[in-house]
């Protein structure tokens, strides 16, 4: 998770999208499950050292470290599926980029910015070729099929929402994945505690 976490947050394509749709809210999920793979990196080296010690006292610590990364992982998952999944809370925000760069196209900044989006994704304006007409700017060839020559039905909050929502899927998938073994590692501690207080208890009765 820390590993696909890093990717995402420094995937140049990504990076260059973040910046020019200026969805910089994309990026907290990603923020979130980074810190929460730190934490339990740290947790796991903390709980073999409770299991090796056979500490009740550490190991009930670990435990509570365990549902608090269950908790952190799905927070997480939760914020990230919100800021970048179809009719998510990231879609006014790249429909609110793109009309703006639609009303600036006459500068040089917002048409490059437009032509690499919507020749890469292959959309046109925010919700679809009229967005264009309404704001009164000519349709540009980049939002023409190049094959058919046709504008392109889609318009860019759509397919970015659903190019975004591909990826973080996999992110997402992952850290509730990873919240399902939190808790099964609790299980299995709480297992191992009472493994231990049946052994003192033995020894005690024996003596």
């Amino acid at each position: 998770m820390f590993g696909l976490s890093i990717w995402m947050r420094f995937e140049p394509m990504f990076e260059e999208w973040v910046e020019f749709l200026d969805m910089y809210e994309f990026y907290i999920g990603i923020y979130i499950l980074i810190a929460t793979s730190v934490f339990v990196m740290a947790v796991a080296f903390i709980g073999c050292g409770a299991a090796l010690m056979e500490n009740i006292l550490a190991l009930y610590i670990h435990v509570g470290l365990q549902f608090f990364s269950f908790v952190c992982g799905l927070a997480g998952a939760a914020v990230i599926l919100d800021y970048s999944t179809y009719d998510s809370k990231i879609q006014p925000i790249i429909q609110r980029s793109m009309y703006n760069l639609i009303s600036n196209s006459q500068h040089e900044t917002a048409s490059y910015i437009l032509r690499v989006i919507q020749e890469t994704v292959g959309c046109c304006g925010a919700d679809g070729p009229r967005d264009y007409t309404r704001l009164r700017k000519p349709l540009p060839t980049e939002c023409r099929d190049t094959v058919t020559g046709n504008a392109f039905h889609h318009g860019c909050v759509e397919e970015l929402s659903w190019f975004l929502e591909a990826r973080s899927g996999w992110l997402a998938g992952l850290a509730m994945a990873l919240c399902m073994l939190h808790v099964i590692i609790a299980v299995l501690t709480l297992t191992l505690i009472r493994a231990i207080k049946k052994e003192e208890e033995s020894i005690t009765f024996k003596h």
